[in-house]
């Protein structure tokens, strides 16, 4: 194969394990239409011929099965093009939990941010790639220039030093790409934006804007995820940035706003419900299908909205889907739970589950998710097995990870939100007021965060289940808890854990003004949050830091450590970028007893 002739990728999809312990991944590759479909192998072995998700404006997307077998022990093993381009992957040890790596916001709303940026912007890809595989430190001829510290270099003896890379996954948590660009670079909708309100909500999209809008949602995955300024795959010093992490690390993506477009779901009804807002979710959802979720555009279903004749569309009624029957003839199909109309799933590796769920699908200014998913996360959550690690530390989940794209835990901010409220403009330029109405502390999505709250406390009270959440979007790292505060500390089972690694590009709070934001959010930070009578929410302050909230663009490392009789603890390491270097903040979170 030409390297030429190849549009984007590989980008690896991690799709769960299957029957016999298999390592379920897939590759997404794409393609000039004229091109040689390339002939994969891995592990030594070659791949059957891809799937073509997409051919569309002379490209095509294909999809490899990278699928290999799970051993006693864990093992690096190659992919790539026969006689061609190699790229490599760890896989796990049978019955052991993956290493995680977790990033969000892989990009920026506006390029005037990313002239605040001290260094490159892809200093933090470098710094996680460096951490995670040290072949590529030799490559980039920094193995003896570049000083590790003493957090990289605590993973050599147990890792590298045995040709291991140190993460198994990667978890991606919103925001992989950033279509606010959209409202600029589509002239009819830099006059939209121009355009008076009641104008704007009766704006038609004729058929040729349609198709602007498809190609531009399906062509900018490959200007963002294989920039054509980027050193080829064939260079001897490649360029460290998300690509090289994607082809590395097998993924497990769900989206944000900014996948569709800044503040999606927290517009007015009228102007969620018009006909150019669902025109752009339409064809962003089908773009995320493919790229991100890695399936067969034909295989997806059109969204039905059943809202009966009469009543309000303000929080959509979605006909749910049966995903298992939808995607019942692919064996690379991801695991999507029934039932829902979003694309929240889940994935059971050893002690470890995680869930990925949707918040974007149904979201509106008063719901995150509708009622079908909430049932069907609730249903799933009770057919786990107990994580009493005396009774079966191997095949039953220990530690829940549920990826909420928004932070669960955050600072709340009741006055800009009555501010926002009464003064915010219902307008793609002005997002602050819709940023705000996104956090699940807002007034009206606190319901829904005691719900969430109270199904994973049942979950951890129950089965001995420890459950963490995973969050990004806030441009802060972080750490928080929520707890039942009708209990002593001692009941551990209580605390749930918020774990906010946010952003591996966008440029953190930089400006004067985001300075005197940041020192608010820190002050308000100190108030814990009375969700009600029976649970508080609380920001702590940040492992190793002065305030509650670091400004720092940052990822996450997320390790369980195996072999302990009392179950497997958590350790999360924030890796946070500082003018010259990165600083490391630890944090250790015990198994329930």
């Amino acid at each position: 194969m030409n390297e030429k002739d190849l549009l984007l990728g590989p980008v690896l999809s991690f799709r769960g394990i299957g029957k016999g312990d298999v390592w379920k991944v897939s590759a997404l590759v794409g393609l000039k239409a004229g091109a040689v479909t390339p002939a994969l192998e891995v592990d030594g072995k070659a791949c059957a011929a891809p799937k073509e998700l997409l051919a569309i404006n002379g490209e095509r997307y294909l999809r490899y099965d990278l699928s290999c077998k799970i051993l006693k022990n864990e093992r690096t093993v190659s992919y790539g093009i026969s006689g061609g381009l190699t790229w490599r992957m760890t896989v796990p040890g049978k019955d052991f939990s993956p290493r995680m790596a977790y990033v969000s916001c892989n990009g920026f709303s506006d390029p005037a941010v990313m002239r605040k940026l001290i260094r490159t912007s892809d200093a933090v890809w470098e710094d996680l790639l460096y951490s995670h595989d040290r072949e590529l430190r030799k490559e980039q001829g920094a193995g003896e220039t570049k000083l590790l510290d003493k957090e990289q270099l605590w993973h050599e003896k147990r890792i590298h030093d045995k040709g291991l890379q140190r993460f198994h996954l990667m978890l991606m948590g919103g925001d992989q790409i950033y279509f606010d660009s959209i409202w600029e670079d589509v002239k009819a909708l830099r006059r939209w934006v121009a355009l008076p309100r009641q104008a704007q909500l009766e704006f038609k999209v004729t058929k040729a804007l349609d198709r602007e809008i498809e190609a531009y949602y399906f062509g900018l995955y490959k200007q963002r995820w294989l920039p054509s300024e980027r050193k080829p795959w064939s260079s001897p010093t490649a360029t460290l940035d998300a690509s090289a992490a994607m082809a590395s690390m097998p993924t497990v993506m769900m989206w944000d706003d900014h996948d569709i477009f800044d503040g999606w779901g927290s517009y007015s009804c009228e102007m969620q419900n018009s006909s150019l807002f669902q025109t752009l979710f339409r064809h962003a959802r089908r773009a995320f299908w493919v790229f991100q979720m890695q399936h067969a555009l034909d295989d997806l279903p059109q969204q039905e909205d059943t809202t009966p004749a009469g009543f309000s569309r303000q929080d959509p009624l979605l006909q749910p889907i049966v995903w298992s029957q939808v995607l019942a003839k692919d064996a690379l199909a991801l695991p999507l739970l029934d039932g829902q109309p979003g694309f929240t799933s889940a994935y059971a590796i050893g002690p470890m589950t995680i869930l990925a769920a949707d918040l974007r699908t149904e979201r509106s200014r008063t719901q995150v998710m509708g009622s079908d998913t909430w049932g069907q996360i609730k249903n799933w959550t009770d057919s786990l097995k107990s994580g009493n690690a005396g009774a079966q530390p191997k095949n039953a989940c220990q530690h829940l990870l549920f990826m909420s794209s928004v932070p669960v835990v955050h600072p709340k901010l009741p006055l800009a939100e009555l501010l926002m409220d009464k003064f915010g403009q219902d307008h793609v330029t002005d997002s602050n007021a819709d940023d705000l109405k996104d956090h699940w502390s807002h007034d009206d999505h606190e319901g829904e965060r005691k719900r969430l709250l109270e199904v994973f406390s049942q979950l951890a009270r129950d089965k001995r289940i420890r459950v963490s959440l995973v969050s990004g979007d806030v441009h802060v790292a972080a750490w928080g808890t929520a707890y039942r505060k009708d209990l002593p500390a001692t009941e551990t089972w209580s605390q749930i854990h918020q774990f906010t690694s946010s952003a591996v590009v966008h440029p953190s709070l930089m400006g004067v003004m985001e300075r005197l934001f940041l020192s608010w959010l820190n002050s308000n930070a100190k108030q814990p949050q009375n969700i009600d009578v029976q649970y508080v929410a609380e920001v702590m302050p940040f492992p190793g830091h002065d305030k509650h909230v670091m400004a720092a663009r940052n990822w996450l490392a997320l390790e369980l450590d195996m072999g302990s009789a009392e179950g497997c603890k958590l350790w999360a390491t924030w890796r946070c970028e500082t003018e010259i270097s990165f600083s490391n903040h630890l944090l250790a979170v015990a198994a329930v007893a």
